[in-house]
């Protein structure tokens, strides 16, 4: 599932990423890691869509029943406005729980509108450490739950998927479950899990393979993880790491894209492997020769071919799923 060396175009971003001589994120706290992941966002507003729109829904938290503060969302809306409604992605950045913004994956989001002729409402989860597990999945859950109760807010037909990379991808995976098992969940017709974190267990080989030298680096994933979870007493919930879940079964179609120099590219197997078996159906698609984060690498200084024949194959899959 590894290719024996990353492709050029990958290798070029690490040399980059080398002559930098950063420090580890951990390192810098997790301020100093937002700052200094904001120097890699792409500072692009391509490809065009109809219309960009900040906005608010109504948070929820489903353990007491009482309305939170609201959590932000960014509204794309795909051109053709004369055409609306369109099918809907609810989409949630990666970055660990810590860092990562509506703006750092503003790039991604606008492929997807743009090459799936859907509406993507990007949704900004309260980070850790500040507010640990489990204010992420609340405030995912009750985004998706608000999209899908008022569809005419957002231009929508009524479909709805969800979407992430990495911490995103657990957050997709995780608002999936809780979705089924809730008696007013909401329909989701297809959850697209880009290199997830779905397994707390670590039993991997590709963690031991990958843990240094590809980007994302297994002392920064173990930080990652202490910010996320305020006590060990979570680590074991389902909807902290779909993995853990009773059962697979009954879940949407899913979509699940790995990497082949990622630490997390054998628990995304995994899981879809335990959604197959649950009669799932599902698309997996290992990328071998590209490194974690490699998805939204769509525009300069890292502008990857991989990246781009990822998102036309996601974007493949939504259009088909919405036909």
């Amino acid at each position: 599932m590894r290719a024996d060396e990353p492709h050029p175009e990958v290798q070029a971003v690490l040399e980059q990423l080398a002559a930098l001589d950063a420090l580890p994120l951990n390192q810098y706290g997790p301020r100093g890691a937002r700052d200094i992941y904001e120097q890699f966002n792409a500072d692009v507003e391509e490809p065009s869509v109809d219309r960009v729109h900040d906005r608010t829904v109504p948070g929820y938290d489903p353990d007491v029943g009482e309305t939170r503060d609201d959590v932000p969302v960014r509204h794309y809306r795909p051109a053709g406005a004369s055409e609306a409604p369109f099918p809907t992605v609810v989409y949630f950045h990666g970055g660990g729980f810590v860092i990562g913004d509506l703006d750092s994956h503003d790039v991604v989001c606008r492929h997807v509108c743009a090459g799936a002729e859907v509406n993507v409402v990007a949704v900004d989860y309260r980070r850790a450490p500040e507010e640990p597990f489990p204010a992420a999945i609340e405030d995912a859950y009750a985004a998706t739950d608000y999209v899908a109760a008022n569809p005419g807010e957002f231009d929508g037909d009524g479909q709805v998927a969800v979407m992430g990379d990495s911490a995103g991808g657990n957050l997709a995976a995780a608002v999936s479950l809780l979705a089924r098992d809730r008696d007013d969940g909401p329909a989701i017709d297809r959850q697209v899990l880009v290199y997830p974190a779905v397994d707390d267990t670590r039993q991997y080989e590709s963690w031991d393979e990958n843990k240094e030298g590809y980007f994302l680096v297994a002392e920064d994933m173990l930080w990652f993880s202490d910010c996320y979870f305020g006590s060990d007493i979570h680590r074991a919930n389902p909807y902290a790491f779909p993995m853990a879940a009773s059962s697979h079964a009954d879940l949407p179609p899913a979509t699940v894209v790995t990497a082949g120099f990622d630490p997390l590219r054998d628990e995304g197997a995994a899981y879809a492997d335990a959604l197959r078996e649950a009669d799932v159906p599902v698309d997996h698609r290992n990328y071998d020769d590209v490194i974690h984060g490699f998805f939204s690498m769509l525009a300069p200084p890292a502008d990857l071919e991989r990246a781009h024949e990822a998102v036309d194959a996601v974007v493949g899959d939504l259009r088909a799923t919405f036909a």
